[in-house]
């Protein structure tokens, strides 16, 4: 009898092995020699955006109650949180990297402002960085997702660095899949192998977001379009009981269901819900079904990320004793996770010293050798994240890439690892068109609509020059082309060849601010400028100097009968040589928080009239210095200007008026070739989140200021004696097509009044 039994117990243990073996690593690795009878726990994370901040509190609690983990299964942000959880990442330094993130800049398009490069910043003045089209193969195209997730990528391959040898999942310290939807036939795809950062990325590409990963011939959008709650994956990997925790988004209420766009999210929402659904009913009673109660926190909330963590973590602790069933006793606890901490140091011990080479992928060779100039890793450094990823922005702040990412390979016929920087170009962003928009009126007739339109050729040669154009419809007419080229091995030097011609309106104020007089001002350039960029990609500011030939026309409209003579039409020419100083830190174009902005042009040359020839001086200087303390910014301006010679006739060279120059005036009201302004301003950000822009934001202004011809002595003392005074309130908001004010002015001199203003002041 006891012989029969010591057979058919050899006879079970045989076929346990076979199932094993057959099951794959992932089952094996999980079995533990103290804990032969201890059932295979599955946790499972849902997708749900910013609400799977959550996962990382329940893990958190899930530490708390002892309850090891043998497998990990997630989707989109489930993905994520559960992918480096498996590959070592304690759940408390999972906060730790969560919070350290600034989520809110997390997904922009392009880095922050201050890393730019000085020709890019100078953009964000005249056109929108949102409003922009790529054009390709003959069509206009706009970006596959709507936020960019290079800086996301980033994050995850530094987080992920010490998992880039392993063959597959299973080597992880505890084993890991994620799913994916193909979006080509809307089948899920199991991640099983390969680059771990990259399948967690897949995972949570949310169509319309982010732009799907092409992935090993494959184009790869969010898995919770297929399978948000995959508690089949962890049942065919052999889990015994399934944890799976639900954060998913609950459907919107009838109140949102009004627009194009609450629609379609509702939709997404439904398909999402109607598969996880189908995973919750495949659940049975020794599993565990976890829905923390997030309240309004929505997929979108990455700012409250600290609260969602809090709330996952309080959830957890409230369902302890449900958790109680599945966790071990101290000592059994301890060496699980010894064991998980064992194989991930052993992964963060195989990082490489020194690097063997470093080299470029994805670009032609003599634009890789240009790009390498600006790398600082070098072969036989370290491989320091930080120093990869400030050469990553670098590379970023010169041009657009749809892809820039890196990964460690082993270096070819010899010991060690070198460093490839995956670089991927955004064909259709060789030929990128931008469009910016004016709209000012002050409700009493006075207005002004301006539409701009660029276009900026990258590549056109190997060196990287550069071919730009714009365009400008409405009251002010101008069209303008520049080829830039880079010179040096650094890109630290370039020469700039542009031409450009504009006609504006210049009305002429009597004293009680009426117009007189209106001319027509015609100015075409051309000129030849010498560059330097002062720091790394000239993030320190630009200088330009050159010479450059104008010729200029004020034509005469329109005058009052009663006004004495001496206004007609003039025509002249100009040939002067300049020098130009701008350096441009602000961290936003519209509403800054921080940062400034200087710049500064001198020009001395020689004017051409019938009368003859005039030498003359130019130069105009601006400072703009802006600091925050909590939620009040401060916006500091000063612009001083002054032309030793004007040609007799001609139109004032400098004029003040309008919103935020001298608030209260009319547009040129106050004009001559001299000129000072001063404006202290105040902005606080409202605790709002529009869904059309970035901020909304309540302010003001004190202006003060004049302008005068200096060449009219009695004129310019009286005027420096008695500057003007200008003030706005308003309401204003960042939008993705500029700045909106909304505002009241008002000037002891001028009028009090609404003014409404679309674009820079």
């Amino acid at each position: 009898m006891l012989a029969a039994l010591r057979l058919h117990l050899l006879a079970f243990c045989c076929l346990g092995v076979g199932l094993w073996s057959a099951l794959g690593p992932a089952q094996a690795q999980t079995t533990t020699a103290d804990t032969p009878d201890r059932p295979r726990v599955g946790l499972v994370l849902s997708g749900g955006g910013a609400r799977g901040f959550a996962h990382v509190g329940l893990l958190q609690a899930l530490e708390e109650a002892r309850v090891p983990v043998d497998l990990v299964v997630g989707t989109s942000m489930g993905a994520i949180i559960g992918g480096l959880y498996a590959s070592g990442l304690a759940p408390d330094a999972l906060e730790r990297e969560i919070l350290g993130v600034d989520w809110t800049t997390l997904f922009t398009q392009r880095l922050p402002r201050q890393e730019l490069s000085q020709r890019r910043k100078e953009e964000d003045f005249e056109f929108s960085p949102v409003l922009q089209l790529g054009f390709q193969d003959g069509e206009f195209r706009l970006p596959q997702g709507a936020v960019s997730s290079r800086s996301l990528e980033l994050l995850l391959r530094r987080l992920t660095l010490h998992t880039r040898q392993l063959g597959g999942f299973d080597g992880l310290p505890i084993p890991f899949r994620a799913v994916a939807t193909d979006m080509e036939n809307g089948q899920p795809v199991l991640l099983a192998s390969g680059d771990l950062a990259a399948a967690l990325r897949a995972s949570m590409s949310v169509p319309g977001v982010f732009s799907p990963l092409h992935w090993q011939g494959r184009i790869l959008g969010d898995g919770g379009l297929v399978n948000n709650l995959p508690v089949d994956v962890a049942r065919r990997l052999g889990a015994d009981v399934v944890i799976a925790v639900n954060i998913g988004t609950p459907l919107a209420a009838r109140d949102t269901l009004d627009t194009a766009v609450g629609v379609t999210l509702q939709m997404i929402n439904i398909l999402t819900e109607q598969n996880v659904q189908r995973s919750i009913a495949t659940l049975t009673r020794r599993d565990l079904l976890l829905a923390p109660d997030l309240g309004s926190l929505s997929s979108g909330d990455f700012d409250k990320a600290p609260a969602l963590v809090a709330a996952g973590r309080a959830y957890g602790q409230a369902v302890a004793a449900s958790l109680a069933r599945f966790s071990v006793d101290g000592p059994t606890y301890e060496r699980w996770r010894s064991q998980r901490a064992r194989t991930h140091q052993a992964l963060v011990d195989g990082l490489p010293d020194t690097l063997a080479f470093v080299k470029l992928e994805g670009v032609d060779g003599p634009q890789a050798v240009r790009l390498q100039r600006q790398l600082d890793v070098r072969p036989g450094t370290a491989p320091d994240t930080e120093l990869i990823e400030q050469d990553l922005r670098r590379l970023v702040a010169l041009d657009d890439y749809v892809r820039l990412d890196y990964r460690l390979e082993p270096a070819p016929g010899a010991s060690g690892e070198g460093l490839v920087y995956q670089v991927r170009e955004d064909l259709a962003g060789m030929n990128q068109f931008r469009v910016g928009l004016d709209l000012q009126t002050d409700f009493q007739g006075q207005g002004d609509f301006r539409l701009r339109i660029s276009h900026n050729r990258r590549d056109v040669n190997r060196l990287g020059a550069q071919w730009r154009n714009h365009l400008e419809l409405g009251a002010t007419v101008a069209a303008g082309t520049e080829l830039y080229h880079p010179l040096g091995t650094d890109r630290d030097r370039f020469v700039s060849l542009y031409a450009d011609h504009e006609l504006r309106k210049i009305e002429w104020f009597d004293t009680d601010g009426d117009p007189f007089a209106l001319f027509r001002r015609r100015t075409s350039r051309l000129g030849l400028d010498a560059g330097w960029h002062l720091g790394r990609v000239g993030n320190w500011g630009d200088v330009r100097f050159g010479l450059f030939g104008a010729r200029r026309q004020s034509l005469l409209d329109y005058v009052n009968l009663d006004t004495p003579g001496g206004l007609r039409n003039q025509t002249w020419t100009e040939a002067a040589w300049r020098l130009a100083w701008v350096s441009d830190q602000l961290d936003h174009a519209n509403f800054p928080q921080a940062g400034h902005r200087y710049q500064a042009e001198w020009q001395s040359g020689r004017y051409r009239t019938e009368q003859g020839r005039t030498p003359f001086v130019r130069w105009d200087a601006s400072a703009n210095q802006v600091f925050s303390h909590g939620p009040h910014t401060w916006n500091a301006y000063l612009r001083v200007g002054r032309s030793s010679a004007v040609p007799p006739g001609a139109a004032d060279e400098y004029s003040l008026g309008g919103f935020q120059q001298l608030s209260g005036y009319r547009i040129g009201q106050v004009a001559g070739n001299a000129l000072v302004l001063a404006r202290l301003g105040y902005y606080q950000r409202l605790p709002v989140q529009p869904g059309v822009a970035r901020a909304l934001f309540v302010g003001g202004t004190l202006e003060v200021g004049n302008a005068w011809n200096s060449q009219d002595r009695e004129r310019a003392n009286s005027l420096r004696q008695h500057l003007r005074w200008g003030s706005s309130l308003y309401l204003g908001a960042d939008t993705g097509i500029g700045p909106v004010y909304l505002s009241v002015v008002h000037a002891p001199r001028g009028y009090t009044g609404l003014y409404f203003l679309l674009g820079k002041p």
